[in-house]
């Protein structure tokens, strides 16, 4: 018998969307045809899909007249090899312009490079209002996904998101050997300079350089105590798991 836990389409879909920091965007062009392009993405604490987005570019002239958009995000780790074995994450809904600071922050803490553009006047932040999804993770794992499927529940919550970012400075400033047992021990990635870049109710977000990994916590969250605890304990389970 396998030792494999069983598929969780919920749990997979969520891995993809956190995890993934490039996706197709899908937009309806001036004669209602289909027009994909590519861009960077990244998440709200919900979950929902926030883009950087140029006034200037074809696909935001389209949002701009319908705003009703696809976006494919693909799970990293899966370049070589069959390109179709991977899990990938198609969803659908309303992509509008969106300056919540928060998500601002999200996304460039995310794309640092972006930070040299992103206060030009032509740029500006979106936010994918999620219709559902569609999860394909490999032969016969082909699932439907509601909003509630797919995204974190934030109600309740305003203390766990107002903490994200001094939490996340804080891991970055003085956890750093954490962050890296995290990335190397507990989910098998490279060596490098990993570094803190969102937290959420359902994990925590992690990048060196190019790399980007997500480390989900072994039950939801809900208050900064308990990102705290969370945290810690990782921390005590990524020394045990390096030092065997």
């Amino acid at each position: 018998m396998s030792d494999a836990p069983p598929f969780d389409p919920v749990a997979s879909a969520r891995h993809v969307l956190r995890a993934a920091a490039t996706a197709s965007l899908g937009t309806l062009g001036d004669d209602g045809g289909p027009f994909v392009s590519f861009v960077t993405v990244a998440t709200s604490a919900a979950g929902e899909p926030a883009l950087l987005l140029s006034d200037l570019a074809l696909h935001t002239r389209n949002l701009k007249r319908n705003p009703r958009a696809s976006l494919l995000l693909v799970a990293p780790g899966g370049e070589g090899g069959d390109p179709l074995a991977g899990a990938r994450l198609t969803l659908t809904g309303t992509l509008m312009h969106d300056d919540d600071p928060t998500l601002r922050r999200r996304f460039l803490a995310r794309h640092a490079e972006a930070a040299g553009y992103a206060g030009f006047a032509d740029f500006g932040f979106y936010r994918l209002a999620v219709d559902g999804g569609h999860l394909v993770a490999g032969f016969g794992r082909i699932v439907a996904l509601t909003p509630a499927d797919i995204l974190a529940d934030v109600a309740g919550r305003d203390a766990l998101v107002a903490a994200e970012e001094g939490a996340v400075a804080h891991m970055n400033e003085d956890h750093r050997d954490a962050l890296r047992l995290y990335a190397t021990a507990l989910l098998g990635l490279p060596d490098g300079d990993w570094t803190a870049t969102g937290a959420d109710a359902h994990g925590l977000d992690l990048r060196a350089g190019p790399l980007r990994g997500r480390l989900t916590f072994p039950e939801p969250i809900a208050t900064p105590g308990d990102l705290r605890r969370a945290l810690v304990d990782l921390a005590h389970a990524a020394r045990n798991a390096a030092s065997r």
